[in-house]
Parts: structure tokens; sequence; C-alpha cells
């Protein structure tokens, strides 16, 4: 018994590195494409959104959403495909409406921010995680 408790415990460990590996990623992409569509797509300048507030929106929006995603969301979405797809739409939601509030910008753009983040994120992501997984084998 002792044994499968310390095999739980191992998963979960794995899980919970899994998940900093993973959200580290998230910040540091979306912050970056985040400063990318504002400054160049958008063209908006640091005289109306400072780099202060999209540092710190990188940051929040990753905070805000994807603890929730890896924590909470597999409690009620057991299956694999629709915990991304219900997932993935429920955090581009949510971070769409942080950044149409806090950067008082149309919800098109904000919509197009976190569409775009977000997809850059997961892609990168998925990308990077399956790389280091090959790397264990």
């Amino acid at each position: 018994m002792e044994n499968v408790k310390g095999i739980l415990d191992n998963y979960k460990m794995i899980y919970e590195y899994e998940f900093l590996l993973s959200f580290a990623i998230t910040i540091i992409i979306e912050t970056i494409i985040l400063f990318i569509i504002v400054r160049k797509l958008f063209k908006i300048n640091q005289r109306k959104i400072s780099n202060s507030i999209l540092l710190f929106l990188g940051v929040f929006c990753s905070f805000s959403t994807i603890p929730y995603l890896w924590f909470v969301l597999p409690f009620f979405i057991r299956n694999y495909i629709y915990y991304i797809i219900i997932g993935e739409l429920l955090v581009l939601l949510v971070e769409s409406l942080i950044y149409y509030f806090v950067l008082k910008i149309g919800y098109k753009k904000s919509f197009i921010i976190s569409l775009l983040c977000n997809l850059a994120s997961f892609l990168i992501g998925s990308l990077i995680i399956w790389r280091i997984t090959l790397l264990r084998i």
C-alpha cells in the first residue's frame, strides 16, 4: 500500500512540475506576443498603454486562467479533447475580457490579442513539452 502512495505522490510532483514549467513558458510567450501585437500590429504607443501595464497583463492573465485550467477544470471534464476545447475557449473568453477592461480597447482587438497569445503559447508550449518528453524517454 505504501508503494501505491509513493507512486501517487511522485505522479503529483511530476504534474506540478509540468504545471510550473508550462506556466512559466505561457507567461513568457504570451507576454512577448502581447507586446508585439499591441506595439506592432495595433500600433498603440507607450503614452496610451505603458510597458508596465502590458507586462502586468502578460503575467496577470496567465495567473487568472492557467491554474483553473490545470487544477479545477479536469475535475469537471474528463475527456481530453473536450477538456482542451472547452478549457481554451474559457481562457480565451476570460483573457479577452481582462484585455478589454484593462486596456480599454474594443472587444475585437481584445479578442484578437487573446486568440493570438493563446494560440502561440499553446502551439509553442506543446512543442516544448513534447520535446522535453522525448528527452526523458
